[in-house]
């Protein structure tokens, strides 16, 4: 059976495929293996570059024809490369194979020893994923986070001055401002982003066990560490210096766990922005033919903030099993790390799927101004901690009690109420006057600029 969206057993390869697809040029099995020619190739070039006795021969114009070799890397290359792979049982191997044959086909057969010298498959496994992983997240993930951000920091202004009804455990409590209550995603957003910013992207470089042991037996006066310190720099990651077979992982693990928390941020916003529609803050554009319900024809259900909410939860779930997983290993490796590895890019993709669904959300929605203002209308009783709080600085006798006992009588309170309860008061006619200025659609207090 030939794979089509609508027979795939995952929604990121079927029904969410075309909100995804985009990663696929980093986490498919055809994109590790052009990461893997990729790493062959600069390592190959890179020993040129010393250059070894062997390789001093080599004319450098080559240079560019073995680049071609990755930049050029097709899907016919990668069914190329599975193939030989039936006859290896080993993906590295066939990866090596299939640049012998590239070399012989450009006349460099005398050369082709030299692919894959001194390394072990976790050399070029763990600087091909982490190389992946970094491009992924600069190209694809960082710039969709920041739409997010930007989008949220567009509507906090919008929505500065609108006063609203803040709750506290569900119930009314002190007013804020709309566009304060949807800044505060911008700001921890930024704050995890920032954290993100001072992980490393590390790759594991140094042999069979990760002490250079092939290399310094065969050529004892060359410094292999700085090469590979080199090597690894120049494509923009940084080797872990003390290592078994395999990487770490530990800096991946920090990666996926701020990834983690930024996605339970964006988790709480989809929850909060669900709450606001349901509570008719937020009302939602109307999409010409969109269906809201098989039964009710009057609904228009939030549905993109929930189906953010639920592939936020499905990429919390891998992050976590990746961070918790992968810096455990048995000894110098098993290959749980192989094959947990092979995922990474499933909680990317649910991530993505996410964001955008996010981002059509708030594309959809209109403040509902009348609403809010009526809620705040219905709610008096919470300028009684404003009134409370003066009569406390003027010394007067008992105020948070004074004021318990008219809020909690069950009677409704409204400004008329509050009013009485003023005139009733044993204070002076200006604190009266300053008590009276208090209301539900000012009491917002002060918040820095943003």
């Amino acid at each position: 059976m030939d794979l089509h969206p609508l027979n795939a057993i995952s929604p990121i390869d079927g029904r969410y495929r075309s909100n995804c697809e985009e990663l696929s040029l980093y986490f498919s099995e055809e994109a590790l293996m052009r990461y893997r020619v990729l790493v062959e190739v600069e390592y190959f070039i890179e020993l040129c570059e010393i250059p070894l006795p062997q390789l001093q021969t080599f004319d450098k114009t080559h240079y560019k024809a073995l680049r071609r070799i990755y930049n050029d890397f097709r899907h016919e290359d990668a069914l190329h490369i599975k193939g030989i792979e039936k006859t290896t049982n080993h993906d590295v191997k066939a990866v090596e194979y299939f640049l012998k044959e590239k070399f012989d086909a450009l006349n460099l057969g005398d050369f082709k020893e030299f692919i894959h010298f001194g390394l072990t498959s976790q050399d070029i496994n763990n600087t091909a994923i982490p190389l992946s992983l970094r491009e992924a997240n600069v190209l694809i993930y960082l710039p969709t986070i920041k739409a997010i951000c930007e989008k949220i920091l567009l509507l906090s202004r919008e929505w500065k001055d609108i006063p609203m009804l803040a709750r506290t455990h569900g119930q009314p409590a002190s007013p804020t401002r709309l566009g304060k209550e949807i800044y505060i995603f911008h700001h921890r957003l930024q704050t995890q982003l920032e954290l993100m910013n001072t992980i490393s992207y590390t790759a594991k470089f140094g042999g069979a066990t990760g002490n250079f042991n092939a290399h310094a037996v065969s050529y004892p006066d060359i410094d292999w560490i700085g090469f590979s310190d080199r090597f690894i720099q120049r494509l923009g990651l940084q080797r872990s210096p003390y290592t078994t077979q395999i990487e770490h992982y530990d800096n991946m693990a920090a990666l996926f766990d701020t990834m983690k928390r930024i996605n339970t941020i964006l988790t709480d916003l989809s929850r909060d922005m669900w709450s606001y529609i349901s509570m008719n803050y937020f009302t939602q554009r109307v999409i010409a033919n969109e269906v809201g319900s098989s039964a009710m024809p009057h609904k228009v259900n939030p549905i993109d903030f929930e189906n953010a909410e639920g592939n936020l939860g499905m990429a919390n779930a891998l992050f976590e099993h990746l961070s918790a997983k992968l810096p455990i290993s048995r000894l110098q490796r098993d290959l749980t790390d192989s094959t947990v590895l092979r995922n990474i890019g499933v909680p990317f993709a649910h991530t993505l799927i996410a964001c955008k669904s996010l981002l059509k959300g708030f594309n959809k929605v209109t403040v509902n101004k009348s609403m809010i203002e009526e809620d705040l209308g219905e709610n008096w009783a919470v300028v009684a901690e404003a009134i409370q709080t003066i009569l406390r600085r003027e010394a007067y006798p008992n105020p948070y009690e004074a004021l318990k006992s008219l809020t909690r009588t069950g009677e409704k309170i409204n400004p008329d109420t509050i009013s009485r309860f003023i005139d009733g008061l044993d204070v002076s006619e200006n604190l009266k006057t300053e008590l009276r200025k208090i209301t539900p659609y000012n009491y917002t207090g002060v918040v820095k600029e943003f």
